[in-house]
């Protein structure tokens, strides 16, 4: 068995900007109690206390649990009965009014401004700037149906990336384009995991719905690490289930 399980969040632990729901909460609660795990999500830090950690049982096993928002351009840690900001990695104010000006351009360009949107379109998530198409809290069935194959994200992402140069735009969630620095995705997680946990790449197993070429958790298996690729939530479960009766029948 690995020393570490890594997870991406949305459409693996839980539907898109969703809690996670009761079974996986208590599965991932045994998981912890056996082994480290960590979460790495695109989503800023505030999606991860609302999703994640009001489900998760507050007790010791926390201290096992890594969460890095941004691709892990955050890292926290539970210590002493509570969360702490390891580092912060942000854009300058400078930098994220410049890339809200292009992703705005970008859309205007694109003609995909949406008629109906829920929420906010684009967010500042410190060192990450997200645009999400529908807004922010638009519905699952809304999203999930807005663009299954990536064409017009894959257009968007054309007419931005001469507006940025200097910075990176990556395909995210269901609607989302991601904009960092070059180099940060789930590899550059997994590397911070490496740092700070002292544990070597190839100890680690990481399971994502997007392990395919072009997806956003396929970074995290050319970084080396073992990976699963899940369909959904309630795959996840069962291999959680597996790895936890594994470990409690050692």
């Amino acid at each position: 068995m690995k020393d570490l399980v890594v997870f991406d969040l949305d459409g693996t632990l839980a539907a898109s900007k969703s809690p996670l729901d009761a079974d996986m909460a208590g599965w991932l609660s045994r998981l912890l109690g056996v082994v480290k795990v960590a979460i790495i999500s695109g989503g800023a830090w505030p999606q991860f206390e609302k999703q994640i950690l009001p489900k998760l049982a507050d007790d010791d096993r926390l201290d096992n649990l890594s969460l890095l928002p941004t691709c892990g351009t955050k890292f926290y840690q539970h210590k002493a009965g509570q969360w702490g900001l390891l580092y912060a990695e942000d854009f300058t104010p400078d930098e994220t009014a410049q890339v809200i000006a292009a992703l705005n351009t970008a859309l205007d360009q694109s003609g995909l401004q949406p008629k109906t949107s829920w929420g906010d379109l684009i967010e500042d998530r410190g060192g990450q700037v997200t645009l999400s198409a529908l807004g922010q809290a638009a519905p699952l069935d809304a999203k999930t149906a807005w663009d299954p194959g990536m064409e017009k994200r894959k257009k968007l992402k054309a007419i931005l990336e001469p507006l940025i140069p200097g910075f990176s735009a990556q395909i995210g969630g269901s609607t989302s384009i991601d904009i960092t620095r070059p180099g940060i995705d789930k590899a550059y997680g997994i590397r911070k995991l490496r740092d700070v946990l002292k544990i070597p790449v190839e100890r680690m197993l990481f399971m994502g719905d997007a392990l395919f070429p072009g997806g956003n958790d396929y970074p995290a298996e050319e970084a080396g690490a073992e990976s699963i690729r899940v369909r959904d939530p309630l795959e996840s479960a069962r291999i959680i289930q597996a790895i936890v009766a594994f470990m409690e029948s050692k």
